[in-house]
């Protein structure tokens, strides 16, 4: 079950929500900045750990998205605000979440193609690598780079908005919203 009595996100929906935060945050980071690794083996593994970190990404929103389907999230909690309140922001912030879902998903799979547009294959955790169907495409390996990325940092401004939402709700509303989703630790 994914909420709780007392209207907190359940314990699978708040691990899989704060894997994924960190995972994104990680891969992210290794995408935009693994060019400043050196030449060799330091930047291959920087794309390595990029590439399998996008799998596990992708692995757990395809697991979320179900999950998320069969345990709706808890109420969304009036405020003193009002009723106005809740008629503007509930909309918009079920957009945003499956945007975000959205994107969970497609910046994954546009990483795939991508890798498989350089004519490289798909590496799966040092297990098995899946060859890739085509030959290397500089050009279309380009633009298909730029949608990733586009698509990734557009991942990442609509989290920091989702976080800012979240942080809204917990100091000017005063409401329970982000405390829901936190872990409880040390119970």
């Amino acid at each position: 079950m994914n909420g709780t009595a007392n209207g907190d996100y359940g314990p699978v929906a708040k691990t899989l929500h704060w894997i994924t935060v960190l995972l994104v945050i990680v891969a992210w980071t290794l995408g935009m900045f693994g060019d400043e690794f050196s030449e060799g083996s330091a930047r291959d593994s920087g794309l390595l750990f990029h590439i399998w970190i996008g799998l596990t990404i992708l692995v757990i929103a395809l697991v979320r998205i179900p999950w998320r389907v069969a345990n709706p999230p808890p109420k969304v909690l009036s405020t003193e605000f009002g009723k106005w309140l809740v008629e503007w922001t509930d909309p918009a912030s079920r957009v945003v979440h499956y945007v975000l879902y959205g994107l969970l998903v497609l910046v994954p799979f546009f990483g795939i193609v991508l890798q498989f547009a350089r004519g490289h294959a798909l590496p799966l955790f040092g297990v098995a690598a899946i060859p890739s169907p085509w030959l290397a495409d500089k050009t279309f390996a380009h633009n298909v780079k730029e949608v990733h990325e586009v698509l990734a940092n557009l991942l990442v401004i609509l989290a920091a908005f989702h976080m800012m939402a979240a942080l809204v709700h917990h100091i000017v509303f005063g409401d329970s919203t982000l405390r829901r989703m936190l872990p409880r630790l040390g119970k």
